[in-house]
């Protein structure tokens, strides 16, 4: 009798450990996970007409679908959330905003390898600027990831930066005592290089300091010069591709986390997509922004090649000490580009 019971209670042991095991090696990654749907705020502190929050919303649009509804975006653009913009790889990796657009290099301050998206006249065209996003994005991934506790979902361009100014500037004599706003590091540097006083003022700030003189021109690309229509304030544009800017949209890894497998892959198939329309749809968006411009009195001029090369020359030195004090794997990004484009 003992050992028929005993017999019967090593069956039943068994049996338990076999269910456990069928249900945690088919399913391990399952705990925890949610079969709900699940709602995000999305944030972007540009003007709903931008580039990048008519993105971003149709992010959401394709996420829902993508996902047969189970994450909804709900968009919240021209900084109605109340952040600035420096500050949001903080505000995605604590949770304070589950999914935000974020200029790449804006949030160099606190994590400094995503500087060398701007680094000055690094990259000299559109084309080039892919090939440096490419290269960058695995090194991006990783500290986004493993730093900051955050995925990025797609990256997408702006328009090459140029100088919008109140006087004609066509040479570097011109750039002297400009009062210029920039919005990284590596524009302010450019400018200070040049002969100007950098301001680095928020967006929102921009219009205002034109309007009242604090500032008498400014570093950006042509959207931006769209949204705050610069045609009342300025009257010149310089596309003299200083930097090349971009954003990137992240989701807070543990919200990420709590979806489940099918979920995730549908979300970053959709991220996957959209990076890849916006930065074929940038290159012509460009062009229409300054044509608008143009049609609205602000007059396009072309730098020539001697402006171009004093520009190079002066900004030699702010490459040279970014990278020294930037992470190793900078380096290795520039040098793989470098590589790619042949110089």
């Amino acid at each position: 009798m003992i050992k028929k019971l005993s017999f019967i209670a090593i069956l039943l042991f068994a049996l338990v450990l076999a269910a456990t095991g069928c249900n945690s090696s088919n399913q391990p990654a399952e705990e925890n996970k949610s079969s709900e749907p699940v709602q995000w705020v999305a944030n972007s502190v540009w003007p709903p007409n931008n580039h990048h929050s008519v993105g971003l919303q149709e992010f959401a649009d394709k996420v829902n679908e993508a996902t047969d509804g189970m994450v909804e975006l709900s968009v919240q653009t021209g900084g109605a959330l109340g952040y600035e913009g420096p500050e949001l790889l903080k505000v995605v990796r604590d949770g304070l905003v589950p999914v935000s657009d974020m200029l790449t290099s804006g949030v160099a301050g606190d994590e400094p390898i995503f500087g060398v998206v701007t680094l000055p006249f690094l990259v000299q065209n559109f084309e080039e600027g892919k090939i440096l996003n490419d290269i960058a994005r695995p090194y991006f991934d990783k500290v986004a990831e493993e730093k900051w506790g955050q995925k990025i979902l797609y990256i997408a361009p702006w328009p090459a930066a140029g100088f919008w100014t109140k006087d004609e500037v066509k040479s570097l004599a011109d750039m002297e005592g400009l009062k210029m706003r920039t919005y990284d590091k590596n524009g302010a540097l450019v400018v200070e290089a040049a002969g100007g006083t950098p301001y680095p003022l928020p967006f929102s700030e921009v219009y205002s300091s034109l309007a009242t003189g604090v500032i008498d021109s400014v570093l950006t690309s042509t959207p931006t010069a769209v949204d705050a229509k610069f045609w009342e304030v300025l009257e010149y544009y310089v596309p003299a591709s200083v930097t090349m800017a971009t954003d990137m949209v992240t989701v807070n890894l543990d919200e990420f986390n709590k979806l489940d497998k099918e979920t995730q892959d549908a979300l970053v198939k959709a991220g996957q997509d959209m990076e890849a329309k916006m930065w074929e749809d940038v290159a012509k968006l460009d062009q229409e922004k300054e044509g608008i411009v143009n049609e609205n009195g602000i007059v396009t001029l072309q730098p020539n090649q001697d402006f171009l090369n004093e520009l190079s020359a002066v900004t030699e030195e702010i490459r040279q000490e970014w990278l020294k004090d930037a992470p190793a794997e900078a380096q290795e990004i520039v040098d793989k580009f470098k590589q790619e484009v042949g110089r």
